[in-house]
């Protein structure tokens, strides 16, 4: 009897516990977006903010408009979002 070839595992070291097969496409959605918005807009504003030592009062609007200042509220305005998508945002908002 000959044993067959052992496969060999693949790893992924931007999803290493291969968390991102277990979202929905909502919640996919939601982190592909908020993480657009953190590398286009979000990011040159804290470079800019660091260098000047001071905040740029005009970009909390915008997180607001894109749902993440009270995201898990439903009503008021705000967005409902599951706790899922709560710290997907929260993770991409950290990775600026």
């Amino acid at each position: 009897m000959t044993k067959s070839p052992k496969t060999i595992a693949t790893f992924d070291w931007a999803d290493p516990l291969v968390l991102d097969d277990m979202l929905t496409d909502e919640e996919r959605l939601v982190r592909d977006s908020i993480r657009r918005f953190c590398q286009e807009e979000l990011q040159p504003r804290v470079l800019e903010a660091f260098r000047k030592e001071k905040v740029d009062r005009s970009l909390f609007p915008r997180m607001g408009e894109l749902g993440l200042l009270g995201s898990t509220i439903d009503g008021y305005g705000c967005s409902g979002l599951n706790y899922v998508c709560y710290g997907l945002a929260a993770r991409e908002v950290e990775r600026v």
